[in-house]
Parts: C-alpha cells; sequence; structure tokens
C-alpha cells in the first residue's frame, strides 16, 4: 500500500517540482515575435545592403521594417486570439445546449471517452454520472476532451499582442543597432544579427527538451536562408539596376 506524503514531504516535492509558467498567451507571441523581428530587419539590411544602398537607406529601412513589422504582429496576434477565444465560446454555448437537450447521451458520450483514455467501464460510468452532476464542470470536461482546450483559461489578446509588439522591437532592433552607432559595415551589422539569432533560439530552449546550442543554431539556420536570399535578390536588383 502506498504511504500518503506528509505536509512536509509535500511541500518538499512541490519545492522540487517546478514548471515554467507558459500560459497567458505570451510565450508563442514572445517567441513569434523575437524571432520574426530578427529574421525580417536581417533579410531587409542584408537585400537592401546587398543593393548597394548606403547606410541612411539602410537604417531608414530597417526602422521602416520594425515599426510596420510590430505594429502588424501586435495587431495580427490580437486579432486572431481574440477571434480563436470567441470561437471556443461559441462551441461552449453549443455544447451546453447540448448537455441540456440531451443529458443521457452526451453522459455515454463521455463514459465511452473515459473508456477510450484506459479507464474500467465500471470506473468511467461512475466519473461520467459525478461530473454530469454538475452542469458547468460538465461542459468544461466535454470542451477539454473534444476540443483539448480549457475553457476557463483562454489567452489574454492583449497580453499576447503586446508580448509580440515588444519581442519584435527588440529582435528588429539587432540588425541595425551597428549601423545606428555609426558603422558602415553590412558584415559587421549581419554578424550582430546572427548572435542576436542564436541567443534567441538558444533561451527559447528553457521552455523546450532541444538543447540550447540546437535551439541556436536552428534559428541561426533560419536566418541565414532568409539573409541569404535576400541578399542575391538585392544583388541582382542593384545589379540591374545600375546597369
Amino acid at each position: 500500500m502506498t504511504a500518503v506524503p506528509g505536509p512536509a514531504e509535500f511541500a518538499e516535492h512541490e519545492n522540487d517540482h517546478q514548471h515554467a509558467d507558459v500560459s497567458g498567451g505570451w510565450l508563442r507571441a514572445g517567441v513569434f515575435g523575437a524571432m520574426d523581428g530578427l529574421v525580417t530587419n536581417i533579410a531587409l539590411v542584408a537585400g537592401v545592403g546587398g543593393g548597394g544602398a548606403d547606410r541612411h537607406a539602410i537604417v531608414l529601412t530597417g526602422m521602416a521594417g520594425l515599426v510596420a513589422g510590430a505594429f502588424s504582429m501586435a495587431l495580427g496576434e490580437f486579432a486572431s486570439v481574440d477571434t480563436q477565444n470567441d470561437a471556443v465560446e461559441y462551441e461552449v454555448s453549443i455544447e451546453r445546449d447540448e448537455l441540456r437537450r440531451h443529458p443521457s447521451a452526451e453522459a455515454a458520450e463521455l463514459t465511452e471517452m473515459y473508456v477510450e483514455m484506459g479507464l474500467s467501464r465500471e470506473t468511467a460510468e461512475a466519473v461520467s454520472r459525478e461530473v454530469s452532476a454538475d452542469p458547468e464542470l460538465a461542459v468544461k470536461v466535454h470542451i477539454t476532451q473534444e476540443l483539448g482546450v480549457d475553457p476557463d483559461d483562454r489567452p489574454s489578446p492583449w497580453t499576447a499582442a503586446i508580448s509580440s509588439f515588444v519581442a519584435f522591437s527588440i529582435g528588429g532592433i539587432f540588425p541595425i543597432i551597428t549601423y545606428l552607432l555609426g558603422y558602415s559595415s553590412l558584415l559587421l551589422a549581419l554578424a550582430v544579427g546572427a548572435v542576436g539569432l542564436f541567443v534567441a533560439g538558444a533561451l527559447t530552449s528553457r521552455f523546450t527538451t532541444r538543447s540550447w546550442w540546437l535551439s541556436g543554431l536552428r534559428q541561426l539556420l533560419f536566418g541565414a536562408i532568409a539573409a541569404g536570399a535576400t541578399y542575391v535578390v538585392g544583388v541582382l536588383i542593384g545589379v540591374g539596376v545600375a546597369g
């Protein structure tokens, strides 16, 4: 028979069993915003620089890309998260109506879900009866099981928008830092952007099972592909215009 842990043992377990806070919608928006800001502006700098633009033109392009991208990301995140929340609310209303009109059928459906999860039918029926006795709990359980979302834990569109805006702005400033400081070397700017890509990728490993160096290299590779493509376009267009 398994011993029931005492208060001290439970407290020790809680201290050793901490999770990172990944709720609220900030993580995905923040990571996506930072990576997009870095890749977008590194690609812009590489393309414009490859086309032969001077320092002033590159700074103007980078700042325009930063501002436009930050607002675009923020508005897009707000709209997408708000729409997703509305969709979940709509599904909740449908499920609540189904539970009101067909309680027995919904209870039987829940029983089958628990059986498929591995519970014995007797246990599944007992759990289903207890859940179905509380209408709000029944709605929550059905939505969670059928849609894979918790209706009580919906991300904030404002949190997603602000996280995305700030993260994109921080990521987007990296590729033009050297130009803002007075330097005119494209290679130096791309090197700083590459460091930003690697560091940003490495930091995301804190929330995943991937190693920090692999996460960093992966993001660096993605940025290099985008920068290489736009650099080639910039060179070709620059040569064409010059000719």
